[in-house]
């Protein structure tokens, strides 16, 4: 399903920032930032996290409110929370999880951890994708109470929705090209990555009240992400000002680029439609 995509100032004026006595504080460590359809949800989830221990002035809550007005997918949705949130750690949470055992204590000793383990981490969630067939799996949801599959932190290539964090100083954000309400959380870990960050599966248990559904748009959603990353990783030629390289994700495919990189770089320059190129005068001028 393709969603209008309102302007990036619209989104924002959307965008609503709870009352707190933290406008002064330099240092917030947390933000906690939802898309919302449903009030009671997230007053309710708010409840649940500031009786966990969220509720110091190093925290703040924002959220866009989507019962009403042009409907905000998640992708263009998450990106302006991000923009405007003031957090070491930015927790893009649905309405619907809530604290159990696990506290801000806990958080913060899991994200201590996390970071003296490898501080090229970017992001961290409670369920994600491995590798083919495997899961990272910590969460209370109604496809099971207490579930706890993988050893944590589970470095993973994807991370379920309902509760990631983002390591704000690592500038890590959702594909301005995809929309809608599934895939996000895949796409944020294929960005991360691409840009040399890493993502985590924690041991911080959390329960989400919805088991999740797959329906019509979960399916338009599948197409326009694989397309996209398809696109996106595929073999190419890359020119630059000074170099002229053949990128291939197969071993095969890079061998096979090296040994024509050469001789191409010398053909394209003489291909109609060629521009920009002067002769090397000197042996060692780029070519």
């Amino acid at each position: 399903m393709s969603h209008r995509r309102l302007t990036p100032s619209a989104i924002r004026r959307r965008i609503v920032r709870q009352e707190c006595d933290n406008a002064a504080l330099t240092e917030i460590r947390y933000t906690i930032a939802s898309i919302i359809n449903n009030h009671t949800h997230l007053e309710v989830m708010h409840r649940s996290l500031r009786g966990g221990g969220f509720d110091a002035a190093d925290c703040e809550y924002l959220h866009i409110d989507n019962t009403a007005g042009e409907p905000i997918c998640a992708f263009s949705g998450l990106n302006a929370l991000l923009n405007e949130a003031r957090g070491r750690y930015v927790i893009l949470c649905h309405q619907d999880v809530r604290l159990m055992t696990n506290d801000r204590t806990d958080l913060d000793a899991r994200l201590a951890e996390l970071e003296a383990r490898d501080p090229a981490w970017a992001l961290a969630g409670n369920a994600g994708g491995v590798s083919a067939g495997q899961l990272a799996v910590r969460i209370t949801d109604p496809h099971g109470a207490n579930q706890s599959v993988g050893t944590f932190p589970a470095r993973v290539m994807s991370l379920d929705e309902n509760f990631i964090i983002v390591k704000r100083e690592a500038r890590i954000g959702f594909s301005n090209d995809l929309s809608g309400f599934h895939f996000y959380g895949a796409d944020i870990c294929l960005n991360a990555a691409t840009a040399g960050w890493n993502s985590y599966v924690i041991d911080f248990h959390i329960a989400h009240l919805s088991a999740g559904k797959k329906d019509a748009s979960f399916a338009i959603s599948e197409s326009m992400f694989r397309n996209k990353w398809s696109n996106a990783f595929a073999p190419r030629w890359m020119q630059t000002t000074c170099s002229l390289i053949h990128l291939a994700g197969n071993p095969v495919q890079q061998l096979a680029g090296r040994l024509v990189e050469a001789p191409f770089r010398k053909l394209s320059r003489r291909l109609p439609g060629a521009a920009g190129w002067t002769k090397p005068e000197h042996k060692n001028d780029v070519a």
